[in-house]
């Protein structure tokens, strides 16, 4: 999650630039299109290799993020809450797998550890008390050993010390290799009107499939991609809506179509 739109995320520009192009399709000139390795030394390359876009998403490395590149510069599809689309189906977990999704905390977040722990509690809570179906599950006996590495968890929280953002996150299709959720802890716990639990519930949104809710027309601005199908009407003020994006909310709280939204998915 980034919090200003200034800057509003890394390759803001080039990504304007192929969204601009994808819309106009066949009226766009290629040179209104940046070269994917314009696009590439653009975006934002984090410290374990894998590429964020659209503020706190992770793509991958080399390969995910040409994929990306090649979506965004196709053309667009003309067709609340919406959830990732990949090969042409949503991006989801099994029923199984969401009724566990294992993490760790790592201890590398030293004295921010406790609060980091229970701010990921927090946040997990909110979509697990909108749906019976999701549970997060703290394995807090692999926390000393917190990492993407670490195959008795299904995903670990991490901290990192970048400035790009305040979290990141992935979606249930990413690499067990890049399963991580890296958080910025002196930023998330000073994150103004934001609450740091909400900034979670965010993250963990995009864990569960959920893209960002602005990447819809009617928001009007900070448009994404087209690789999403949408599971309710259009809510600016839906938690997955960054407020500097035409969003109507000051504090990321989650919403009753966000509710509706994961139980569309996952049940009730």
């Amino acid at each position: 999650m980034k919090r200003t739109s200034s800057r509003f995320f890394s390759a803001a520009a080039v990504t304007g630039a192929v969204a601009m192009a994808a819309a106009t399709a066949g009226n766009a000139v290629d040179s209104e299109v940046p070269s994917y390795q314009e696009f590439k030394a653009q975006t934002f390359k984090d410290v374990d290799g894998q590429y964020v876009v659209n503020g706190d998403e992770v793509v991958g490395k080399e390969r995910g993020l040409r994929s990306y590149y090649e979506e965004m510069t196709a053309a667009p599809s003309t067709d609340g809450l919406i959830i990732n689309r990949v090969y042409g189906g949503d991006d989801k977990w099994s029923s199984s797998q969401v009724a566990n999704l294992t993490y760790c905390v790592s201890t590398k977040f030293g004295s921010n550890y406790t609060a980091v722990r229970n701010v990921m509690a927090a946040g997990g809570n909110q979509w697990e008390a909108a749906s019976s179906r999701v549970n997060f599950v703290h394995v807090s006996s692999q926390d000393s050993s917190c990492s993407t590495r670490n195959r008795n968890v299904v995903f670990s929280i991490e901290p990192t010390t970048t400035t790009q953002y305040i979290a990141r996150a992935f979606f249930p299709s990413t690499a067990k290799s890049g399963r991580n959720v890296l958080v910025n802890a002196r930023s998330l716990l000073n994150s103004g009107s934001w609450s740091p639990s909400n900034i979670m519930a965010h993250e963990l949104g995009h864990v569960l499939g959920f893209r960002h809710e602005h990447t819809r027309p009617e928001a009007g601005t900070c448009f994404e991609d087209n690789s999403w199908r949408p599971l309710t009407p259009y809510d600016s003020a839906s938690i997955m809506h960054y407020p500097q994006c035409n969003g109507s909310s000051s504090n990321l709280s989650m919403t009753s179509a966000d509710r509706s939204g994961v139980r569309s998915v996952y049940g009730s």
